[in-house]
Order: structure tokens, then C-alpha cells, then sequence
């Protein structure tokens, strides 16, 4: 072939400013490009030996090396797949992609934003003047008879092709870093864009830094260690469930998410129609008071990485699993970095949503047990997901389950079955083990059960509940006085005792607001408690998250019954303030028996703590 010289088929001044600037967000992703058209040109010939138009010779082994020269500034991807011969130059390499590049720069020379530029225009090869002054490829076609091509252009429009000195069948890029983009001539930061891009590509990739020497044999010869590749041409998603073992499952999650503890468990994806997608999707042991739940899904596409967490394609309460999607089919832009075609990624994303809810419905009806144990840590995930996806929360609700007062986990529909002829329809609810610790103890005397509610999730997942089952009232276990917890009493007598215990304590306590209810609790032992209507309790805590006014009166928003004091006239201390109104000691059983109820339903301030301390020392002074 003669030397030959031209401008690039782009009609445009120069196509690589927009490359550089609009195509690809991050520079690193040049290496992820011409990695992956390595390995297509490899695959492509293994196609062509299968159909008989290609014999492999028999000492083959397909390879893709990338070398790192720090001295020269340099780094090559080098492949010995089909290559190609002149003419292919001249269409795949100087017409860019063909017409569409017209089109290309017709639409997005004057754009600005990334996300604008869709299309398949065969860009990749071009990523790599995002950090090189100078490419030049050395290529030999399989095709017999070949004629190795050399072919350079430094960055502008114009580019020069001749004869080439390549023997070998394959490709050979070699970039010549720009000053500003030396770092990728590092040997670590090559090795970690490769780790992040290219871990699971399909052909062998292989490494080396062509400035470290090899160093001399010792007297006694020693066999070389044999190279090895950088990475996994046979993922674990890629196989077939069946082919996997407990502990390649729990290696490969080690690996790829840097993460030592063990899943709880995993579900593997494998599907072929109507779309090719395959992963695996896994269920982290999360410390909820130290970590965020926040997982890692990788996407890929043909093995190729392309994003962490793309919403589009992973439903969003999925983000809390960790784990790989490769969906071939996914209709990315060129630069890989946006998906187009809505309808059919939301296709996928609903493929998603059913197999992991089917999974999870399989595991509560064949391993009762281990969905059991696994409960708490998935919980809130799987009430995430009802609240996000509402088909998933068609699949999942006959499967959410609740830790009752004996640590029992029940359904709802056990727990209304069990509790109809005591509360019908009421569900009561723990938020702190501890601070309810009276209420709960007053629960199991009476033999009534409650259920423990204790993520943050909660709160918006019982309204969630209260929606999709209209006659069904949840309540905190301090919100009411259920009335199995109290023996029948004079209606009048216990309005008149309330009306004298109210004035007392509202005097003793300088509170003119306190209201005061008298009740014959079965429990004598129970002095005071102290309840708050669950519409104010909410009500009060949605203010809070909002940062409103806490001290603000729910009575604004049309409610009643906020916080009431409860006072047991079954009890000794009570009985002693209603028969000597008067006492020495009245003012100060009244407000101890204040303080003891509002610990019992939440810890005190500062102020508060330091007088009930005081008069706790005061009181035992009185027995000495």
C-alpha cells in the first residue's frame, strides 16, 4: 500500500474538543473502551473459526495486553483478534462511524450537557484523545494474504496510513499521553481502572509495566512464574446456578464488594427471554447503627462494567442489596453512561422486582426457619420495597412478618385472629423495649400481645398497613388504656376522683393544662403511666422530622387527646393522695408519682432529672 494522507471523514473542524469535552464524563473510561474493542475483536473471530470461515491455529490463545510505559508517557492495548486490513481502516477508523458522525456533530457541537447525546455512533476507538497528543494503531487482518497497516493522527483532523510491521495477527493502539494526563501512565492507576472496568471482561486481559526490567536468573535457573490475567472471563453470574457452590457465592461477593462478612443470602438471576439479563443479587448483614444501608448494585453490559446503582434498571429499594445485573440488551447511549428506550428498561426493572419477591415467597413458604432468622436484617428492605413498588407489595404482603411480646414472628392476620375477642382490630406496637418496659409487663399480665416496631422505617410502613386495611388501627402500647387492662368501675365515682386527684396534682405540680384521668388498673402495683393519643403521638413526630415547632398544640390540627396522666386508684400511694389531700407529704408523692410516670414513657430533661434525683434522696431520708 502506498502512503497515504487525508482529513477524517468527519466534516468538521475538529470532532475531538467535543470528545473530549461532551462524550464521556470521566476520562478513565478511554481504557474501559479500547479494552472492550479488543476483546469484540477477538470474540468476532472466535465466531468466524465456529461458521468455518477462520482455522485457529493450534498453539492459539487469545489474549488482550495492556502495557504502561511511565518513561515514554505511553500505554497499549494490544489484541491479536481479526485486526484489519486497509480498506477496514479506512471505514471503521477515518469515517468515524460513518455518517452518523455528521449527524453527531450536527446535534451536539453546541450542547453542553452530557446526557443530550444518544445514538450508537461507534465512537469508543476516538475516547482515547480524551488523554493522548497521538495515536497510532499497528494492524495485521486475519484474512490471508494480509497486509500489516500503520496508521497515525495526532489529535486534529488530518492522519496518515502506510504499510504497517506488525507480523502477528491482531491489533496494537498505542497512545501518547497528553502532560495533563500522565497519571495514566501509572502503573497503580492503570491497574485500578482496569480492576474497576474490566475484572469480568470475556477474553484474558493481561498486564505489565514495560519499564520494569526483568530481573537475571540466578546461577541455579529458575522456570519463570507463569503470568497470570487480571481477570474473570467466566463471572460467577454468568454460570448456571446449578454450577455454583455456597462457598464460590460467598468468595465472589468477598471480592467484587471488599465486604467480610457473610450475606445473609443471595438470589442468581438467569434469564434469556424476552431479554438476556443474568446477576446475582445479594442480601448483606447490616449493622443498621454504624453503616448506611445503602448497598452497591453494578451494572454491566456484555461483561463490561458501566455504573453503580443505576436507578433506571435497579428498583430503587433495591439499592439496599449489594450485587451484579449484565444485561446485553440494555439500550445504552455511546458513551455508556444513560439509558434510552423507558419502556424497556422498565421491563427489566419489573423482571427484577418479580424475581426477587418470588424468591423471598419461596424462602417464607419452603424454609420457614431461615426466613425467620433472616427477618430482622431484611425488614426493613422488604417494607421498603411495599412502600416503593406496589407490585412487589402485592407479592410480598401475605409474608411481612412481626416479632410479638413472646418473640414469636406472626403475621397480621394471626395477630387480629389471636387478639378479636380482646381488641378487635387494634394492633398495639413496642417502639423501645425498654422505656415501654412497664407497659409491656402490664401487656403479659393480662395476657394481650403487642408487636415490636423498631426501625425507623416503621412509622411510615404502619400508615402504609392502616391504607391497605381500612378497619385495622395500629397504636403504640403507651397510647391508650386498653380496656382489659381495667377492672370495671362506678363511671361517676371515677369522674369525681378525677376531678380531685386533677385539682391536687395540677397544684402540686404547677400544671393547669395536665389532664388527668382516674382508672382502676388490675395491676396495683402500677401507680401513674402516662399515655398520648397516637394521632398527636404522629403528629408530634411528623413535626419533628420536618423541623416544626415541637411545643406546638395538636389541637391546631383538629385533634384531641393529647398526653393524659393516668392515675391507678387500685394503688396505695394514689389512695393516700385522695385520703389526705392535705398531707405533709401530698405535694411530694404527687410529683415523684408524676416523674415515675413520664419515665416510664420517655426519658426525663436535664431539669427534670436533677429534681426527681433530689427528691428520690429526700424520700429515702424519710424511711431512715
Amino acid at each position: 500500500m502506498s502512503n497515504k494522507k487525508g482529513s477524517l471523514s468527519i466534516n468538521s473542524e475538529n470532532i475531538f474538543p467535543i470528545i473530549k469535552k461532551w462524550l464521556y464524563s470521566d476520562h478513565d473510561i478511554f481504557l474501559r473502551e479500547l479494552v472492550s474493542n479488543a476483546c469484540d475483536a477477538i470474540t468476532k473471530l472466535r465466531k468466524l473459526d465456529m461458521i468455518g470461515e477462520f482455522e485457529e491455529p493450534e498453539d492459539n490463545h487469545y489474549r488482550v495486553d495492556v502495557k504502561v510505559s511511565p518513561e515514554n508517557k505511553t500505554i497499549k492495548v494490544i489484541d491479536n483478534g481479526l485486526g484489519m486490513t486497509a480498506d477496514e481502516v479506512e471505514e471503521y477508523i477515518n469515517q468515524i462511524a460513518f455518517s452518523g458522525a455528521e449527524d453527531f456533530l450536527a446535534k451536539y457541537k453546541d450542547k453542553t450537557n452530557e446526557d443530550q447525546i444518544i445514538g450508537h455512533f461507534g465512537l469508543g476507538f476516538y475516547s482515547a484523545f480524551m488523554v493522548a497528543d497521538k495515536v497510532t494503531i499497528q494492524t495485521l487482518s486475519y484474512k490471508e494474504d494480509a497486509v500489516p497497516v500503520y496508521w497515525e493522527c495526532d489529535g486534529g483532523t488530518e492522519f496518515s496510513m502506510s504499510d504497517g510491521e506488525r507480523t502477528e495477527r491482531g491489533t496494537e493502539i498505542t497512545l501518547y499521553l497528553g502532560e495533563d494526563s500522565v497519571e495514566f501512565a501509572n502503573e497503580f492507576r492503570v491497574r485500578e481502572i482496569l480492576n474497576k472496568y474490566c475484572s469480568f471482561m470475556p477474553e484474558e486481559i493481561y498486564f505489565t509495566n514495560e519499564d520494569v526490567k526483568e530481573e537475571e536468573t540466578e546461577e541455579k535457573e529458575e522456570k519463570p512464574e507463569e503470568p497470570k490475567p487480571i481477570n474473570d472471563t467466566v463471572p460467577l453470574w454468568a454460570k448456571h446456578p446449578n454450577e455454583c457452590t455456597e462457598e464460590e457465592y460467598k468468595e465472589f461477593y468477598r471480592k467484587v464488594f471488599m465486604d467480610f462478612k457473610e450475606p445473609l443470602f443471595w438470589i442468581h438471576l438467569n434469564m434469556d427471554y424476552p431479554f438476556n439479563l443474568k446477576g446475582i443479587l445479594y442480601f448483606p448483614k447490616i449493622n443498621y447503627e454504624y453503616e448506611s444501608i445503602e448497598g452497591t448494585i453494578k451494572l454491566y453490559n456484555n461483561q463490561v462494567f458501566i455504573a453503580d446503582n443505576i436507578k433506571e434498571v435497579i428498583p430503587e429499594f433495591l439499592l439496599l442489596l449489594k450485587g451484579v445485573i449484565d444485561c446485553p440488551d440494555l439500550p445504552l447511549n455511546v458513551s455508556r453512561s444513560a439509558l434510552q428506550n423507558d419502556g424497556f428498561v422498565k421491563k427489566i426493572s419489573d423482571y427484577i422486582t418479580k424475581k426477587v419477591a418470588d424468591k423471598l415467597a419461596g424462602l417464607c413458604k419452603t424454609e420457614k426457619e431461615s426466613y425467620e432468622k433472616y427477618w430482622d436484617d431484611i425488614s426493613p428492605f422488604i417494607k421498603f420495597g411495599c412502600l416503593k413498588d406496589e407490585k412487589f407489595n402485592k407479592k410480598m404482603k401475605d409474608y411481612i412478618l412481626f416479632k410479638n411480646l413472646e418473640k414469636k414472628y406472626i403475621t397480621l392476620p394471626e395477630y387480629l385472629e389471636a387478639a378479636k375477642d380482646k381488641n378487635e382490630n387494634k394492633v398495639f406496637y413496642v417502639t423501645d423495649e425498654v422505656v415501654q418496659s412497664q407497659y409491656i409487663n402490664m401487656f403479659k399480665e393480662q395476657g394481650m400481645d403487642a408487636v415490636y416496631l423498631t426501625q425507623n422505617i416503621d412509622s411510615a410502613f404502619i400508615t402504609h398497613l392502616e391504607q391497605a386495611n381500612q378497619e385495622v388501627k395500629f397504636l403504640r402500647i403507651d397510647a391508650d388504656v386498653a380496656d382489659t387492662l381495667t377492672e370495671e368501675a362506678n363511671e361517676e365515682e371515677m369522674k369525681s376522683m378525677s376531678e380531685t386527684l386533677g385539682d391536687i396534682f395540677k397544684k402540686a405540680l404547677s400544671k393547669e393544662n395536665l389532664t388527668i384521668k382516674v382508672e382502676r388498673l388490675k395491676n396495683e402495683g402500677v401507680s401513674a403511666m402516662i399515655t398520648l393519643s397516637e394521632e398527636s403521638r404522629r403528629m408530634q413526630e411528623m413535626m419533628k422530622m420536618y423541623n416544626m415547632g415541637q411545643d406546638m398544640d395538636p389541637a391546631m390540627f383538629g385533634m384531641e387527646g393529647g398526653e393524659t396522666l393516668i392515675l391507678n386508684a387500685n394503688n396505695r400511694l394514689v389512695q393516700y393522695v385522695i385520703d389526705q389531700p392535705e398531707g405533709e407529704h401530698t405535694e411530694l408523692i404527687c410529683q415523684h408519682l408524676y416523674d415515675l410516670a413520664q419515665l416510664s414513657n420517655r426519658p426525663l430533661d436535664a431539669e427534670s432529672m436533677t429534681k426527681f434525683i433530689a427528691r428520690s434522696n429526700e424520700i429515702l431520708g424519710l424511711l431512715i
